[in-house]
């Protein structure tokens, strides 16, 4: 028995088509669910093929590489945001909404992307999405960074954005190939914050380097970051998809043998490519649209989300015009964010699997259901709307400026106290779909990311700072029960029949 066996973990209830996926989840293909000899399968449960037994140099090598895009990606989102009022300057343009959306319109690429790129995961494997969409990412920002009229920029960003969406859905299907849902909340915390890091520590680089040189640089300087990850993933990124490494192992022996019998167990199902690649592209809106936890969870968060952004659009005219900063101390003023995620992040990784493990032996002799997750939503709950008030009323009152940013310091902190335990949820919940569970978050999530500023500016315009925020916190606290919903009733919900989607 490996460590953490002795607590038996919950096999995920996922809505799903059970007679005719190709997908089988990790656990069950790792002890084997077919009796014909003909069936490739691991070589039992250590098998070290087995991305779950890999060693914990080779794991750490992985989420390393991953992490890394993960955190440059959202690092673009907001890097060139202080910069705006001097690109609008140099276009020539004029108008409050396309100040907004030239910032919001990549985290609408965000929206898109999952629906292509996830379910192709599924199909065709982790790595050759992360290489390939990595190679459009840079070629998109180089664009941005070429680009002669604000339309032209704009058009850049989105594309940017969708092929940036790659290693935020991606990624957790890559931490549910390799950890155990018992460790997984530690790594999956380490991992996720670099969704939320990113576009807080941007703003900071992306001033100083604007000010320095141009805000062309921005994206130069992401082009050669991104170039940096392409090098690295090609030798030392590995596939983690166990499906796909199944399929090779079933080649590589049928080539040793001649046996052409073989097959791996994603051959036993009877769908053709095609159909297989038409039913994974459905599936995030499928669970989206049909699944009542995965719209719940993706609404609570996505609302948090589109309220960072909301910020990160505003801001920098709040502190230049208002507090008189300079072009490049006014990114610093996008650490708030950043610095409440950090703290939250430790409290988080901190009591996450133990909260998991408490729970489970308290109340589900020992079996570690996925909504044991989610209690920590709670602080979010509170946080959000705090920081939303202290944030716009400190402003209205032209109180010192550190009392602004400390509201957005509660803004950062609750956004990683909802987004980080629903991440998880879904990928406890979801495992062999965990790719397809995070797109759909991620769609509805990317879509208020970028309609949120375009009406949160002109909100702000009609009531100000303050009502404007007391306005948007109410929404929050109105959202509040669907946490008690989902401790209550997300295992039922996910369970009983009447509420399942055919995948």
């Amino acid at each position: 028995m490996q460590p953490g066996q002795g607590t038996k973990t919950v096999r995920p209830s996922v809505v799903e088509d059970v007679e005719t996926t190709p997908l089988l989840r990790n656990e069950e293909v790792q002890h084997g669910s077919d009796s014909d000899a003909n069936v490739v399968d691991w070589e039992g449960i250590d098998d070290a093929e087995n991305p779950l037994n890999w060693s914990a140099r080779r794991k750490t090598i992985n989420i390393m590489l991953l992490s890394y895009m993960t955190f440059l990606t959202p690092f673009a989102s907001s890097m060139f945001a202080p910069c705006v009022p001097q690109v609008m300057k140099d276009f020539n343009v004029d108008n409050i909404e396309m100040a907004s959306l030239v910032v919001s319109i990549y985290v609408l690429g965000y929206a898109f992307g999952p629906l292509v790129i996830a379910p192709l995961s599924e199909v065709y494997g982790r790595k050759a999405l992360y290489l390939s969409t990595s190679l459009l990412f840079l070629v998109f920002t180089l664009g941005c960074g070429w680009s002669t009229s604000i339309h032209m920029l704009a058009a850049f960003r989105f594309l940017a954005g969708t092929a940036g969406s790659c290693p935020i859905t991606v990624g957790s299907g890559t931490i549910a190939d390799t950890f155990k849902q018992e460790h997984r909340g530690r790594i999956m915390g380490l991992w996720q914050s670099s969704v939320l890091f990113g576009p807080s520590l941007g703003p900071v680089l992306g001033s100083w380097i604007a000010d320095s040189w141009s805000w062309r640089w921005d994206f130069y300087v992401l082009a050669i970051c991104t170039a940096v990850y392409i090098l690295l993933a090609i030798p030392f990124q590995d596939e983690t998809y166990p499906v796909l490494l199944l399929e090779r192992k079933a080649d590589r022996i049928r080539a040793e043998t001649g046996n052409g019998q073989l097959r791996s167990m994603l051959a036993t199902s009877a769908k053709s490519p095609r159909e297989l690649l038409v039913m994974s592209i459905t599936r995030p809106l499928k669970l989206l649209c049909g699944s009542l936890v995965v719209f719940s969870s993706s609404l609570y968060v996505a609302v948090g989300y589109g309220y960072m952004y909301l910020i990160f659009a505003t801001i920098t005219r709040v502190f230049l015009d208002q507090y008189g900063f300079d072009k490049r101390s006014v990114g610093l003023v996008f650490l708030g964010v950043g610095l409440g995620q950090f703290i939250s992040l430790g409290l988080f990784s901190a009591t996450s699997d133990k909260l998991l493990r408490k729970l489970a032996a308290a109340r589900g002799g020992g079996e570690m259901k996925p909504e044991y997750r989610l209690p920590l939503l709670w602080p979010g709950a509170v946080l959000i709307p705090a920081g939303l008030l202290v944030y716009g009323w400190s402003v209205v009152y032209k109180l010192h400026p550190i009392v602004p940013i400390v509201g957005t310091g509660l803004l950062g902190a609750g956004t990683l106290w909802t987004f980080l335990p629903i991440g998880i949820y879904l990928v406890d919940a979801f495992t062999v779909y965990a790719a397809s569970a995070t797109a759909a978050t991620t769609v509805l999530r990317s879509i208020l990311g970028a309609v949120v500023p375009l009406i949160g500016a002109r909100l702000y315009e009609s009531l100000g700072l303050g009502w404007g925020n007391t306005l948007l916190a109410g929404v929050s606290v109105a959202l509040t029960p669907l946490i008690w919903v989902l401790i209550r009733y997300g295992e039922t919900l996910r369970n009983s029949p009447r509420f399942q989607v055919k995948l």
